[in-house]
């Protein structure tokens, strides 16, 4: 191992020319600002894919993009080019990617109270850029990569010399807590210069604490899993706080808050899923611009992701849901067989039909995180272009305990009508002015949602549980 680290140490002074080398300096080395923004650039697509394209309103675009650009103004690097994205996720998270490219989601948004708050979570994502941790943490990655490459070159093993690809996903991952807390600190010095007030970070890193919690008992899950702005930015309101007191800030006098401002903004905007990606309703999951339904047992918990459908269950159950092109109008049993899963070991390979679309299922086993598990393969063919996937996985304890509910589920597949698909409305939050007398509850009740409708709609607005409605002021609604 000491061989490997001169090697190493060798390789970088014979980049640099043998001379001394500062930490800013290695990291011009192995990325340079006009990479980052080359990066930034390439994995731009790659983000809006992942998370659903850019929101479609201009208007709120624009907004966002006026608060980006003016926090970016205050900042050590104003001449960097920033772009700000509202992502069409309704899952509540931001970040930024090297080169200036900085995204909110539309869930984000829903959640934060005034534009303060907003401004906040931009101003941090900035603070991010402007102290090149993305950049960091992949010319790390660059370096950890290096040194698999000469390891391998000197054990002659190939498999070692392997670089893994860095992308944009691994660059949005959680920092570390060091790079949280001087994201913290730029970021409430680039509020209180924009004449924001700095606590704004700490309020909404309440209301994000609170939005995890209720996430958590909604899915039944640990608080601390999920992808959401808290999983990729570990933080806590104390070590928020310690940021602001080390800023050394300078009082803002009369800030800014534009609560009314924001609220005016988001009226109206598309909540929790798009129908163009799909939509979660309860057990169910409908996409209506597609044209099918289906339904999962009770305890699982769908995520609709880009590109599949999951559903967790417990002990690690699982049902996950795809789409693949159908070719030459071939039978189910030879796509499964041959292009599906043509290196497992099938059995139980039959045809058979689901709602009058033909199909065919399989079973097989493979290697999970905790050892074997049981796979029943189901193809079923929607049109004469499309198929339909589902992978029904078990831990082989559970797999006839499940078998029943899997069926059910396999055959709830089925086609929607045009009038079912045109009564399938999406979501969207409404600002709401209280009248006399109304409460949470009753204001809650008018939500579609058939569990957990008071503490979403106590935690979208940030109120304490039993706390009165003052008429006249406003809350936001969630209505179909």
């Amino acid at each position: 191992m000491r061989r490997i680290s001169v090697i190493v140490a060798g390789v970088v002074a014979l980049a640099v020319g043998g001379a001394p080398v500062s930490a800013q300096g290695l990291l011009d080395l192995f990325m340079s600002p006009a990479q980052e923004a080359r990066i930034g650039a390439e994995q731009h697509p790659k983000i809006l894919a992942e998370f659903g394209g850019a929101y479609d309103d201009h208007g709120l675009a624009a907004y966002v993009d006026s608060i980006g650009q003016f926090l970016a103004l205050t900042s050590e690097a104003p001449d960097t080019r920033y772009t700000f994205t509202v992502l069409n996720s309704g899952v509540v998270n931001a970040f930024a990617l090297p080169g200036g490219y900085v995204y909110v989601t539309r869930g984000l948004l829903a959640l934060a109270d005034n534009e303060a708050e907003l401004a906040g979570v931009i101003a941090h994502e900035i603070g991010h850029v402007a102290a090149r941790h993305g950049a960091d943490r992949m010319s790390k990655g660059v370096l950890a990569n290096l040194g698999l490459a000469v390891l391998g070159a000197v054990t002659d093993s190939s498999a070692v010399a392997e670089v893994a690809q860095v992308g944009a996903l691994a660059v949005i991952q959680s920092y570390s807590r060091e790079d949280e807390f001087e994201a913290d600190m730029l970021g409430v010095r680039y509020l209180s210069r924009a004449g924001f007030d700095p606590d704004a970070m700490s309020s909404f890193l309440a209301r994000l604490s609170a939005h995890g919690e209720l996430e958590a008992a909604i899915h039944g899950r640990p608080a601390d899993q999920g992808f959401d702005f808290l999983a990729t930015h570990p933080r806590t309101a104390d070590r928020t706080a310690r940021a602001i007191a080390a800023a050394n800030l300078t009082a803002v006098v009369d800030p800014i808050v534009a609560r009314d401002i924001y609220f005016g903004k988001i009226d109206g905007m598309l909540f929790g899923d798009d129908p163009a990606q799909g939509m979660i309703r309860g057990q169910r999951f409908l996409h209506p611009e597609l044209g099918f339904a289906f339904e999962v047992p009770r305890g699982f918990i769908l995520l609709n992701g880009q590109e599949s459908v999951l559903a967790r269950g417990p002990e690690g159950a699982a049902i996950r849901f795809d789409g693949a092109p159908r070719q030459r109008r071939v039978s189910m049993v030879s796509f499964l067989r041959d292009q599906w899963a043509p290196e497992a070991r099938l059995s139980r390979l039959e045809a058979i039909r689901v709602n009058g679309m033909e199909a065919a299922t399989a079973a097989t086993q493979a290697e999970g995180q905790g050892g074997a598990v049981d796979v029943r393969l189901l193809a079923i063919a929607f049109d004469s272009r499309t198929i339909y996937r589902f992978l029904f996985i078990t831990p082989p304890r559970l797999t006839g305990q499940l078998n029943e509910a899997f069926r059910r589920t396999a055959f709830s597949f089925r086609p929607l009508s045009r009038n079912e698909a045109a009564q399938i409305r999406p979501r969207r939050l409404v600002i709401h002015r209280v009248g006399a007398g109304e409460t949470a509850r009753a204001l809650a009740a008018r939500q579609p949602f058939a569990e957990f409708g008071l503490d979403r709609f106590l935690v979208l607005n940030g109120l304490d549980p039993g706390q009165p409605l003052d008429p006249g002021a406003v809350v936001k609604l969630v209505v179909e």
